[in-house]
Formats: C-alpha cells, structure tokens, sequence
C-alpha cells in the first residue's frame, strides 16, 4: 500500500489551455520487427481532464522485452503506464508523475517532447535543505527518519538520525551545521499518512494507495517548499 511520485516544474512560459492542447488525442505508432515477430508499439495519452488549475492523465507507451524460452531470446510487447498531473501554483506549473524516480524522470522527459518539441523544458524540481528543515520543524514530533549529505566532516559522506525521539536530540541541530537535510519521513498530523520526501522531489506516502490522495497531499503540502 504504497504510492510513489515525482514533482517536476515547467521551465518555460505556458498555459494550460496550450499544454492540454497539445497532449490531447497524443497517439504515435511505431513498427517493430524481429525475425518472424511483427508489433505495433503505441503511445499515447488517455484519460485526459483539464480543470481550472490542473490537467490529468495517463501516459501509455509499448516498448519490447525479451524472454528466454529454451535458450532463445524472444521478443514480447509490454506496456508502461504512468498517471500524471500538470498543475498551476500561482505563476508555477508542476508537473507529478505517480511513478519511481527512473520512471517518473522518463515520463517527465516525453511529457516535455509533446508539450514543447524537445526534452528539458520541465525540468526536475528542486526542494531546499532548508525548507525540508522547515517541514520537519512543522510537525517535529511525526519525524521519524532525518538523511543529511553533504557532510562537512572528513570522511564521512552521510549521517542519519532514526527514531520517535529525534524531536528531543542535540544531533540533529548539531548535524545541521555539518550537512543538509536531503531526506525527511514524518508522519502527517492532518492524514495521518507516513510521508518520505527527498531534495529532488521525490515523494512516497507509505500508508495508502489512493492516487487523488497522494496528488491532493503533494499540492498541498509539498507544492509550497519548491521556489
């Protein structure tokens, strides 16, 4: 029971209403072969709902993997699917991508390739050390885990802190000053749903596997720590 995203930012000036356009009815179909297998592989966007701030849908697209079967490789289709949201925060646009990071990070870039032509025009969101010290401050006493790299201490590259007493420890002021915060899981006060958030923006809520519940916590909650 577990829902895993990742939070990218447009780069770029954009509407919704010009970002729907261009996802909308998105289908592309490509030939595949390999000795007597013969495949369509598709991709295309489904599912598609824009709303006054947000615009939501379901990413498909086939790729081919191969299976021994009596020490022959063979070709068979499979499909990738990856629920999205693209939503405006004030003068902002996020986009969430409800996959791990590998995934999501993939799914990010073909986004960006329908919408603006080319890769790299949403980029990976980025949450300060300070604003995850901020977060854990809100609610210190649901913090269970505090990742730090960065360290300034030779020889060590990461220090950690466990536990339901962290609120109550020195180190974590202490390794503060030495590293920045780059991953924080707490348990929420309002849901009640164990959180893990990284620098990068990856978010995993470890206690449902709602989809509308993850995207309505992240835009609340995690939306307001990226600049």
């Amino acid at each position: 029971m577990v829902v895993a995203g990742k939070i990218f930012r447009f780069s770029e000036q954009i509407t919704l209403e010009e970002t729907y356009n261009s996802l909308k009815d998105y289908k592309r179909e490509d030939s595949y072969e390999e000795n007597e297998h013969k495949f369509e592989l598709v991709t295309e966007i489904s599912n598609l709902a824009l709303s006054e701030n947000s615009i939501s849908g379901l990413y498909a697209e086939d790729f081919v993997i191969h299976l021994v079967h009596r020490g022959k490789a063979i070709p068979v289709p499979k499909t990738m699917q990856a629920i999205f949201q693209i939503s405006k925060c004030e003068d902002k646009f996020f986009l969430v991508v409800l996959e791990r990071k590998r995934k999501a990070n993939y799914v990010a870039n073909r986004l960006s390739e329908i919408i603006y032509g080319r890769a790299g025009a949403i980029i990976e969101a980025r949450i300060p050390p300070e604003a995850l010290a901020e977060f854990h401050m809100k609610n210190p006493e649901g913090t269970k885990v505090v990742f730090f790299d960065n360290v300034d201490i030779p020889n060590i590259n990461k220090l950690s802190l466990y536990g339901p007493d962290l609120k109550k420890t020195e180190y974590f002021e202490e390794y503060c000053k030495h590293g920045d915060i780059w991953y924080v899981m707490i348990t929420s006060k309002e849901k009640g749903y164990i959180v893990g958030v990284t620098r990068d923006a990856s978010v995993t809520i470890f206690n449902t596997n709602e989809a509308t519940k993850y995207l309505e916590y992240v835009v609340e909650n995690i939306f307001p720590l990226i600049p």
